[in-house]
């Protein structure tokens, strides 16, 4: 029997970023893509997520995804029967990484989006996956995709988003907390703060992977949901 599964995307980040797990679950899972897009709040994401979706659903989001999976589980903790929360942090942003944001956001504004899509290639990826052709062209498709008017809209709406630390233990669903060894924008220590803080949660640590699992080792990540899922 397949379980419905809401997957959310990543800053820039479309369907594609969960393209190995679509196919590869597709026997456990009837798999649902949140738009993200549309809104500038995580709240409002949140609220016209669960407006859309079944009554009753496992959750899983990477990154931004994850910081709307926090937002829905606060809003109906009783439809979400499981939680995986990938490469993302409970924290807000910090000082700093709000004045990037907001160097990004001019730059967008400014008719450079493509320079914004360059800056963060290197922390989006491990550091071997820059040279990986491939896999660059994958995120940058995704960027084009998505394109400068709603990554805004996304970026924005992350710098408002709320501290989910407060609510961890809230959570009471089998919870998945899983994270690339060499993410460098949510890294382990992160996952371990979301681990330590939600009862009864698993916590993967994927090798060699930088902050787009999915995509990066979409083995182990598929394995560690088929798991999640069964549980």
């Amino acid at each position: 029997m397949q379980t419905p599964l809401l997957l959310v995307p990543g800053l820039g980040c479309t369907a594609r970023l969960y393209a190995p797990q679509l196919s590869a679950l597709a026997d456990v899972a009837a798999t649902h893509i949140v738009d993200h897009g549309r809104h500038d709040t995580i709240a409002a994401i949140a609220t016209a997520a669960l407006a859309a979706a079944p009554a009753r659903f496992a959750l899983a989001g990477l990154s931004m995804g994850g910081y709307v999976a926090f937002e829905m589980i606060r809003q109906a903790p009783e439809r979400v029967d499981r939680l995986a929360l990938l490469d993302t942090m409970a924290r807000p942003d910090t000082p700093a990484i709000l004045e990037r944001r907001h160097r990004h956001l001019a730059l967008i504004a400014d008719g450079r989006y493509g320079e914004v899509i360059e800056a963060l290639l290197p922390v989006l990826v491990h550091p071997d996956g820059v040279a990986d052709a491939a896999l660059v062209a994958v995120v940058r498709e995704m960027a084009d995709a998505i394109g400068a008017e709603r990554f805004a809209r996304q970026m924005r709406a992350i710098m408002g988003r709320a501290d989910s630390r407060p609510t961890l233990k809230a959570i009471r669903c089998p919870t998945l907390v899983l994270v690339g060894a060499e993410d460098a924008l949510t890294p382990p220590d992160l996952a371990r703060e979301m681990h330590d803080g939600i009862a009864g949660s698993r916590l993967v640590v994927v090798p060699d992977c930088g902050h787009l699992s999915t995509i990066e080792r979409p083995e182990a990540v598929t394995a560690a949901l088929r798991t999640w899922l069964a549980d």
